[in-house]
C-alpha cells in the first residue's frame, strides 16, 4: 500500500494537486472518481463530507482543497524545496501568495464568471476589493519574476500558475503578457507536463 492516497478527477482542482504530487516525486496511489454517486457515496463522504475533490490521504493525516494539499506537501517534505526555508524572507511571501490566489483571485475570477456584480459601494465587503484591482495586484507581484518568490520555485507557483492557466483558456482572466509568460515557464515543467499528460491519458482511456 501506497503511503498518499490522492482521490481526483481529470476535470477538476484535482490537476493542481496532481501537479504537486509530480513535483514531490514521490509513488503515491491514484483514485479516479467520476463526478455524481462516487463523489457523493457514503465511502468518498468519509474522506470528503462536501463530496469534492482533490483529496489526499497521507497516513492519518487527510487533506482537502487543492491549496492546503500543495501547502501541507511543502510543508511535509521540505527536502524538496517547494517553499521558502522558516527564516528565509521569501517564507512570508510564500505565504502571502498561495493565499492571494485561494482566496482574492478565485473569489473574483467566480464572480466574473457567474456575473456575480458587486456595487462599487459595497467593495469593501469583499475579499477581493474589485475584479480589476485583484489582477492588477497579481501582474505587479509577478513582474519581479522568474516565480512568485522570486528565483525559488515553489507550491505557490503550482497553485497560483494552475489558477492563470485555467483562468487564461476560459476567458476569466485577461491575456496579459507577463501572466503567459509566467505560466508558460511553468506549464513546461517536467512535472507539470507528467502530470498533464496522466490525466488526458485517463481521459482517452476511461469508460463511458
Amino acid at each position: 500500500m501506497n503511503d498518499l492516497v490522492f482521490y481526483t478527477n481529470p476535470q477538476s482542482r484535482g490537476r493542481i494537486a496532481h501537479w504537486m504530487l509530480e513535483e514531490i516525486g514521490l509513488p503515491y496511489e491514484t483514485v479516479w472518481l467520476e463526478f455524481g454517486p462516487a463523489m457523493k457515496s457514503r465511502e468518498y463522504l468519509a474522506v470528503n463530507p462536501i463530496g469534492k475533490v482533490p483529496a489526499l490521504q497521507h497516513g492519518n493525516a487527510l487533506i482537502t482543497e487543492a491549496a492546503a494539499i500543495c501547502a501541507y506537501l511543502a510543508d511535509r517534505f521540505p527536502e524538496k524545496n517547494l517553499i521558502p526555508p522558516i527564516n528565509h524572507p521569501a517564507r512570508g511571501d510564500y505565504f502571502r501568495r498561495l493565499f492571494f490566489a485561494a482566496g482574492p483571485l478565485e473569489q473574483a475570477v467566480t464572480a466574473k464568471a457567474m456575473d456575480w456584480q458587486v456595487p462599487e459601494e459595497k467593495s469593501i465587503s469583499v475579499g477581493f476589493g474589485s475584479y480589476n484591482a485583484t489582477i492588477d495586484a497579481l501582474e505587479k507581484a509577478l513582474l519581479p519574476g522568474p516565480y512568485i518568490c522570486g528565483e525559488q520555485f515553489t507550491a505557490a507557483d503550482v497553485y497560483l500558475g494552475s489558477q492563470l492557466g485555467w483562468g487564461m483558456m476560459f476567458g476569466t482572466i485577461e491575456k496579459r503578457p507577463v501572466f503567459e509568460e509566467y505560466v508558460g515557464r511553468l506549464y513546461a515543467r517536467p512535472a507539470a507536463l507528467e502530470a498533464a499528460r496522466i490525466n488526458e491519458d485517463y481521459m482517452k482511456n476511461r469508460k463511458p
